[in-house]
């Protein structure tokens, strides 16, 4: 049995092959065009006849970021065709009170309304489909109140307006997120609808260059963390959002449950940016909303945190004379200054080279300049450097473990990308974890967990009734329950003590826990998986090195700081790193 797994990077497209549970990996350059680069990536690893090809894109994650998406408009009920602006009334950051919202997707003269209204209890007046405007977009969100307890005024308006605009994408919210709170689910709509074009049109591409070269139509990574076939993927963008992040996530997961790791955090960190994730049980946690670039998407995703630190992230000095690393970055190309490809300015990976925590040669076969490293940091610290882009790490750290209440002191780290197990020692200690892992396959673990990733469809059911009044529930899966009265819920498993569940969660999170009182099912949310292949491991040396060393791995390099030890356990799981 072959699988391939790639995933496009902002420096590196990596690949990982697996034929009769064996596993080969290669590295190679991120094209300008991502097909291109998927393409070189297989064509690297020797793929052949495949029986499953699976793929992490930020197609849909760049076109958000560097807002490239479709000439959207929004569709809302009569007097409520503002909701992209007026959003929640909260400040864009809590200590920055000049600070800003992101502009929303769909300007002001492409909101329009339609007159209809459905409430809690039906209908409260007719929707007059004659009084939609005439509209010109290339997409179009549908946003109508209570459409996820009734979508047929919602339906009804996105059949028309697919007759009138048959070259348009339309999406409505309750085909999407069928859930309550109403800007929401109209951003997660918007979001949809604006990146339609962009993904479709590299999805079909990428199709297409597939065929040519005689490989199978790759599966895509979800946000969930579970791949979907390219129609479904393209039919709905916003559920990849977090494609390529998810599936550095998933990979992580199965590092660590072959380690025999049950909790611990991840530590993916590419040439651009660094995504952490908290890992419970063997399982990565996820989460039914988040916001990316500023705007919420309310869909289920990986529980995913981002930082713009990366080994190409570029050091700079801000007007008061602080040192600051990233969030912009060097990319592939020029890249770093050591790279040799015309970089002048100073990167994490230019101070590390300098450090003597990089060998002469990268995994790929890079050579890397030493003269030109320090050339471009000339004044900086490469030390401070490093500091300075740990700060960023733990930060994001913290974020998903302290803050949410986990004692790190009891979690592994999980450390992996082209960058992450060079600071994984020193976050570590910062942080007090108890030990590093550093996969055997390290620099290209997402590519990985792309390959060895589970099937997965998710579906979420609105509720909103006392939960003694909801019925029969689904065996399996989770339940979004708040006592009654409160404006926000939390999220247990399903099963014959789901209130239990429940009260244990609350006083986890908020110090107390009231039994008396009667609970509000909000939600219910089910999955569809078929899990994915098994994969071995070769059997490795078992060897044992004390730090200061650096670690050559054959996807990564990971430098052992003094006073640490690494021991190879010989099983093919990868290095767990402990303070000696």
């Amino acid at each position: 049995m072959s699988i391939l797994g790639v995933d496009v990077g902002g420096t590196f497209t990596d690949a990982v092959l697996v034929e009769d549970g064996w596993v080969s990996t290669a590295k190679v350059p991120t094209a300008a065009r991502q097909e291109e680069s998927v393409l070189a990536a297989a064509h690297a690893v020797g793929a052949g006849e495949l029986e499953r090809f699976t793929h992490g894109t930020t197609v849909a994650t760049n076109a958000l970021l560097e807002r490239k998406g479709a000439k959207t408009a929004f569709v809302g009920t009569a007097g409520f065709a503002h909701l992209l602006h007026l959003r929640r009334q909260a400040r864009a950051h809590l200590y920055r009170l000049c600070e800003d919202h992101p502009a929303p997707l769909v300007p002001l003269e492409r909101c329009y309304e339609v007159d209809e209204r459905i409430g809690p209890d039906g209908v409260l007046r007719p929707l007059d489909l004659e009084s939609l405007p005439e509209i010109d977009a290339e997409a179009v969100a549908v946003g109508l109140l209570f459409s996820f307890q009734d979508g047929r005024h919602e339906k009804a308006v996105a059949d028309e307006l697919r007759k009138r605009l048959p070259g348009a994408r339309v999406v409505a919210s309750h085909e999407l997120a069928p859930e309550f709170r109403e800007y929401e689910r109209a951003s997660t709509t918007a979001i949809d609808a604006y990146l339609g074009p962009a993904l479709a049109g590299y999805l079909e591409a990428l199709a297409a260059r597939c065929a040519e070269e005689g490989l199978p139509e790759p599966l895509v990574m979800r946000s969930s963390g579970g791949v979907a076939t390219i129609a479904e993927a393209a039919a709905h963008p916003a559920f990849a959002l977090l494609s390529g992040p998810a599936a550095g996530a998933v990979g992580a997961a199965l590092a660590a449950r072959e380690a025999g790791v049950r909790d611990a955090v991840s530590l993916d960190m590419g040439g651009t940016s660094t995504d952490v994730a908290l890992i419970r049980d063997g399982e990565v946690e996820r989460s039914a909303e988040r916001s990316v670039s500023g705007y919420p998407v309310r869909l289920p995703s990986v529980d995913i945190q981002t930082v713009g630190a990366g080994g190409g992230s570029i050091a700079w000095r801000d007007q008061g004379g602080a040192l600051r690393v990233g969030p912009e970055s060097a990319g592939a190309f020029p890249g770093p200054a050591c790279y040799g490809r015309g970089g002048t300015r100073p990167t994490v990976t230019d101070a590390n080279l300098v450090l003597g925590r990089l060998p002469e040669t990268l995994a790929g076969g890079l050579r890397l300049d030493r003269v030109a490293a320090e050339r471009a940091l000339g004044d900086l610290d490469p030390e401070a450097v490093v500091r300075a882009v740990n700060a960023e790490m733990v930060r994001a750290l913290r974020l998903v473990s302290v803050e949410r209440g986990h004692d790190p002191r009891g979690l592994t780290l999980v450390a992996f990308g082209g960058a992450g197990p060079l600071h994984a020692c020193e976050l570590a200690d910062e942080l007090e974890l108890r030990s590093v892992l550093v996969p055997e396959s390290a620099g290209v673990l997402s590519a990985l967990g792309l390959a060895a990733s589970d099937e997965r469809r998710d579906f979420v059911r609105s509720y909103l009734v006392r939960l003694g009044e909801a019925g029969e529930l689904p065996a399996e899966g989770e339940a979004d329950l708040r006592y009654a009265g409160q404006s926000f819920e939390l999220t247990v498993p399903l099963g014959p003590e789901v209130a239990t569940a429940f009260h244990r969660a609350h006083e986890e999170r908020y110090g107390y826990a009231d039994p008396s009182r009667p609970i509000e099912l909000v939600a219910v949310r089910t999955a569809e998986v078929t899990s994915g292949p098994t994969i071995e491991r070769r059997p490795t040396p078992l060897t044992e090195v004390s730090g200061p060393d650096v670690l050559e791995l054959d996807t990564a390099t990971c430098w052992l700081p003094p006073g640490w030890v690494g021991v190879r356990d010989g099983k093919g799981a990868g290095w767990r790193l402990t303070r000696s």
